[in-house]
């Protein structure tokens, strides 16, 4: 039977130094155990103890500000963090650049996939995913800092049947500090009020099968029997304490305290969802959203690309299957404070599972940030470090190593960039101060020769030109009415694309009203999106 015990208490029976500990959650406070990690930091700050934890998480959980894994940000308690993204957690980061611990950076669902080998003492996780980006040994090998380099590798190069694969080691867990939504005096949990599952189980199971222990905190504890067997994912036999949280640290997301939408109790209208305003953000996401194609399996990154979804419910674009990395199936990704949740889903996957089918090639079309592209590199991408800041790859790379179809969405220039779109033009207000299209990323995130050697599709989706990735290069393929090729694009780059049957950006995207992508005529099928839904769903 679990112990009833409170975050405090739990931290002071369980922690000890040096402990490796996994810590639940995603991005913007899903199924993030805060309450612990309040008690957490009280516990070092007052005590000097826990010190030197080994930390592995597969998605960066905070709030860009004081919550999430920025809990740990206390001199000493933390010597090595090994976790999928960093963006969210800025003062963590922040030892990280200062180089008081040992930081790296794993794919996102290599790590979750992780948790899976160490709870069935497995080797660990062999794959492609990684090659030729920033995780590969002949690279950085997912080494951030230079704490990291001094401890030392996380991560092989190995040959298998003559292929070449990267080999991520499985080591023991001693602490798992999840979350769950209700438990029973035996600790079986549910999920029922999460908005995502992340990979909660996996994490369990590998620190019980480590001889570990395994924390889990709860919105309430109710009797043995109360609970309905149909709707526990969380065993009590992998648990060993629960801590029932104060409702300010049990939010469903960093943004949202609790929408049953987010949960898949209730089904929100469309229309009751509030469409972007005209700017940069929508005239991406508008481009980007004529790349969708009916019953498409599609991953909305984090950022620009949230923006998609939003215009994909206001053109009435519905039979799209919108997914995200942590589990959500069908409906519409929330962005924001609340990314990582989703509207009216069809269903809700573990993380793992939704990685397996992501790194199998089960996606059709990926959308996700450009923060860094380059020339020289072929179409490289960055989205993981810029100078001592750590943003972190996250699901990056699995994602864009293995959808059928990549489409990149972002600002041409950074820092200040303002833009007007009216009448079907756009107009270039002020430009941004910073560069995105370089000669030469700071890191590769995303490999373009290796995209090129695959034959993968990529695009380039800016405000004001859209670029195609060509075995010759990259390619300036569209440019936005009313810009001028060499004054708004070629001078505002750090090198020669290639240039051959440059067309113009459809002028619906620059007016206020609806494009009608829905009615559209898609071109030599000769039917309209309408059609093709019903041809999908239907097959006539």
């Amino acid at each position: 039977m679990a112990k009833i015990l409170t975050a405090r208490q739990a931290v002071d029976t369980y922690f000890y130094d040096g402990a490796t500990v996994t810590f639940g959650g995603f991005a913007n406070g899903l199924m993030h155990p805060e309450e612990i990690m309040v008690a957490l930091e009280e516990a070092a700050r007052s005590s000097g103890h826990p010190r030197g934890l080994r930390v592995v998480y597969a998605s960066g959980q905070g709030d860009s500000g004081e919550r999430g894994l920025n809990h740990l940000a206390v001199d000493g308690m933390c010597t090595t963090v090994i976790g999928g993204h960093w963006g969210l957690a800025p003062k963590l980061g922040g030892l990280a650049a200062e180089n008081k611990l040992a930081a790296y950076n794993l794919p996102q669902g290599v790590i979750s996939g992780l948790f899976r080998e160490i709870a069935a003492k497995r080797p660990g996780v062999i794959t492609h995913v990684g090659l030729d980006t920033v995780v590969d040994p002949r690279l950085e090998g997912g080494k951030m800092n230079r704490a990291a380099h001094e401890a030392g590798d996380m991560v092989k190069l190995i040959e298998l049947e003559g292929e070449e694969k990267l080999f991520y080691p499985a080591f023991p867990i001693d602490i798992a500090v999840i979350r769950a939504t209700y438990a029973d005096e035996r600790g079986n949990c549910t999920f029922e009020r999460e908005g995502v599952y992340a990979e909660a189980l996996a994490q369990a199971q590998a620190a019980h099968n480590s001889g570990g222990r395994v924390i889990v905190q709860v919105e309430k504890v109710v009797s043995y029997g109360c609970l309905d067997a149909r709707l526990i994912r969380l065993p009590g036999i992998y648990v060993d304490a629960l801590v029932v949280a104060r409702p300010e640290n049990h939010m469903q997301t960093f943004g949202t305290q609790y929408d049953p939408a987010f949960s898949g109790e209730i089904r929100t209208p469309l229309n009751a969802l509030s469409p972007l305003p005209m700017g940069t953000r929508k005239i991406i996401a508008r481009r980007a959203a004529m790349e969708l194609t009916p019953c498409a399996v599609t991953n909305l990154g984090i950022g620009m690309p949230e923006g998609v979804a939003s215009v994909a419910a206001e053109e009435g674009l519905e039979s799209m299957v919108l997914t995200t990395e942590v589990g959500a199936v069908g409906g519409v990704p929330a962005g924001g404070m609340d990314f990582g949740a989703a509207t009216n889903v069809d269903c809700i996957l573990e993380q793992p599972v939704q990685f397996d089918f992501y790194d199998g090639g089960g996606l059709d079309t990926a959308f996700l940030g450009l923060a860094q592209m380059d020339g020289d590199g072929d179409g490289n991408v960055n989205v993981s470090k810029f100078g001592p800041k750590i943003a972190g790859c996250g699901g990056f790379i699995n994602i864009t190593q293995n959808a059928k179809k990549v489409v990149y969405c972002g600002t041409f220039t950074a820092g200040g960039l303002e833009v007007s779109a009216a009448d079907g033009t756009l107009k270039l207000l002020r430009e941004g101060k910073v560069k995105k299209l370089v000669r030469q990323v700071e890191q590769v995130t995303f490999a373009g020769r290796y995209a090129i050697k695959h034959n993968q599709p990529v695009l380039y989706i800016t405000e004001r030109a859209v670029f195609v990735l060509t075995p010759e290069g990259v390619a300036l393929k569209e440019v936005a009415p009313g810009v001028d090729i060499q004054r708004d694009i070629l001078d505002q780059m750090e090198f020669t694309p290639v240039i051959t049957d440059v067309t113009t950006m459809d002028s619906r995207i620059f007016r206020e009203e609806r494009m009608g992508l829905a009615q559209q005529n898609p071109g030599s099928s000769g039917t309209t999106q309408e059609q093709e839904v019903k041809q999908c769903l239907f097959g006539k």
